[in-house]
């Protein structure tokens, strides 16, 4: 399995020099088949603009797994010209929340946007996913409810062959209290979806220090995701979904914190590519 990392900011893009090596834009991750072009995307922030990238402009074929319908989330949905393609075939699957196609719509209508989703080209589908195990483009795919604020939210973990990689890209762990060093509690489905994983790729938004006083936001901080992946056993963390006003330098510090750590620690990166072998 090949993961190609094509968005890694949180709640909106950042533009600059001081963003060039981590990257601007918004979440997405595209996942490959050994050999094949991408076919599996987590969420379709604006990093999506780049997956189009990767299949050469051509039509995309596969499916779209969103973890919630957050803005920084969705919103590179209709700019991601290979599925918007006379050619293209992408099933989108959402947590369930009623009729899916209804609730995009709630974000891509007038007055708010020009096109609907039932006018994006190709063929689309926009299915309701419940939590539970499934098989999705060939990929064995678990999803499971994680607390996040706002609105029903998943963190999946995708296996094909043997590897395994798990994505969480918002979390809130002080849903379920504080936790021993008040960064909020190991909540069960973060473990199962982390337990043992090759790669995990966790919302990390704010620093330890910054989370006394945003706890209440909906996301984690590095400490916690850090800590996630030592109890879960996961061989390689990529702290992910950077705060939009965290330059390249900072985020390199936060990641020489972490060098002692049990875990391999990265900061995930908009050109980052990782092969796993079955």
């Amino acid at each position: 399995m090949r993961i190609a990392v094509c968005g890694v900011r949180g709640s909106t893009p950042a533009a600059g020099a001081a963003f060039i090596r981590y990257g601007g834009n918004t979440s997405c991750v595209a996942l490959c088949h050994d050999g094949a072009p991408p076919s599996l995307i987590l969420d379709a922030g604006t990093g999506i603009r780049r997956v189009s990238g990767l299949l050469s402009g051509q039509a995309f074929q596969g499916a779209l797994l969103l973890g919630h319908l957050h803005w920084d989330h969705v919103e590179g949905l209709p700019f991601f010209t290979s599925g918007d393609n006379p050619d293209s075939h992408v099933d989108l699957y959402m947590p369930a929340q009623g009729d899916a196609e209804s609730v995009l719509r709630g974000l891509m209508s007038n007055p708010y946007f020009p096109i609907t989703p039932a006018e994006l080209r190709g063929t689309w589908s926009f299915n309701a996913l419940e939590p539970g195990d499934h098989t999705i483009d060939g990929f064995a795919v678990t999803a499971l409810d994680i607390p996040h604020k706002g609105g029903r939210s998943f963190g999946y973990r995708i296996t094909d062959g043997g590897a395994s990689v798990a994505y969480l890209s918002d979390h809130s762990p002080t849903t379920l209290g504080p936790g021993p060093e008040g960064l909020g509690e190991y909540h069960p489905n973060a473990m199962a979806l982390a337990q043992g994983c090759d790669v995990l790729i966790h919302d990390s938004q704010y620093t330890d220090a910054e989370f006394s006083v945003r706890a209440l936001w909906g996301h984690s901080s590095c400490g916690y995701a850090v800590g996630l992946a030592e109890a879960a056993g996961v061989s390689r963390l990529l702290l992910s979904h950077h705060e939009p006003s965290r330059t390249d330098a900072a985020i390199d510090d936060i990641v020489a914190t972490y060098s002692r750590s049990r875990v391999r620690v990265q900061g995930a990166s908009e050109d980052m590519v990782i092969d796993l072998p079955r």
